[in-house]
């Protein structure tokens, strides 16, 4: 893969955890309250019915296993432990706990397929950490037991997710969007009845609400997890889980723009670590190995 291929391949990823940074505002702003798995489902499982009912394409075989899980693992755990996390913890802590999970791809690199670590990895996540940290972190952050915990199980549901679905990649003749859409159909589902139990059919949807849930689907979901699947395609696992660190930027970033958030020098020091530490996980550099099963005529 040439250069400009991979710079590419990493502009059109980073533009996936750039969009998700923004859920905090349009969940705070434009959704109604105290919702959030019911929202994370109405994100994600119209967007993959459509998707389906476009590519006219069902799983066969074992795919239908792998598919539910890696919908599972990407969309419907991954969110509900988002969610619990950011119900026991200031989103900080939350944020920083999460961004634990380039040391688990490094860590599953290292055990299932043999990688060794180098220095260079070594750095980029512990500038993570640090950067992550300063920009979200605040004084008054406590921990709690339920929190940490969903925290390092949302950690664990994505980087296990980004290692699976570039381990077995698509099922042969499959599209990328029908591909996306069960990932996406299957997650919702999973979803969509600890959402009823919890919380419930919400009142009537005001205009605004739609509005906000129609961006989520759209850009939220539907695209912004096309180009996320793409990119472990096109990318090492580890460079596009450092590049999932993008988002708690981005959720500060636009907070400071549109809600009058404090943005401090402290912040922005965290925010040039995290964009060094995105930096430095990138393939251009050749420092990493890919998690790729081996191709057809390939050893």
């Amino acid at each position: 893969m040439d250069r400009h291929n991979i710079v590419l391949n990493i502009f059109l990823t980073s533009l996936v955890p750039i969009v998700w940074g923004s859920t905090y505002l349009v969940t705070t702003e434009f959704l109604p309250p105290d919702a959030p798995l019911l929202a994370a489902v109405l994100r994600a499982l119209p967007a993959g019915l459509i998707l389906i009912a476009f590519g006219r394409q069902l799983p066969t075989g074992g795919w239908w296993v792998r598919a539910a899980l890696l919908g599972v693992l990407n969309i419907g755990a991954f969110f509900y432990f988002l969610f619990v996390a950011a119900y026991h913890l200031p989103g900080g802590v939350a944020a920083l706990i999460m961004s634990i999970q380039p040391i688990i791809v490094l860590l599953y690199g290292v055990v299932l397929f043999g990688n060794a670590i180098t220095a260079t990895q070594v750095l980029a996540c512990v500038l993570a950490a640090v950067g992550v940290a300063l920009v979200v972190l605040r004084p008054e952050a406590e921990l709690n037991v339920v929190g940490v915990t969903a925290g390092l199980g949302g950690a664990l549901s994505m980087a296990t997710g980004i290692v699976l679905t570039k381990r077995w990649g698509r099922p042969a003749g499959t599209s990328l969007l029908t591909f996306t859409g069960w990932q996406l159909a299957f997650g919702g589902a999973a979803l969509l009845p600890i959402a009823l139990v919890y919380e419930g059919l919400p009142p009537v949807l005001t205009v605004r609400n739609w509005l906000g849930l129609g961006y989520l689907g759209l850009f939220g979901a539907l695209a912004a997890y096309a180009l996320w699947f793409r990119g472990i395609e096109r990318l090492p696992a580890l460079s596009v889980s450092f590049i999932s660190l993008l988002s708690p930027l981005s959720a500060t970033l636009l907070g400071y723009w549109f809600l009058n958030e404090q943005l401090n020098w402290l912040q922005l020091l965290g925010g040039v670590g995290v964009l060094g530490a995105v930096f430095l996980a990138q393939p251009h550099i050749n420092l990493f190995a890919r998690f790729q099963r081996p191709r057809h005529g390939e050893a």
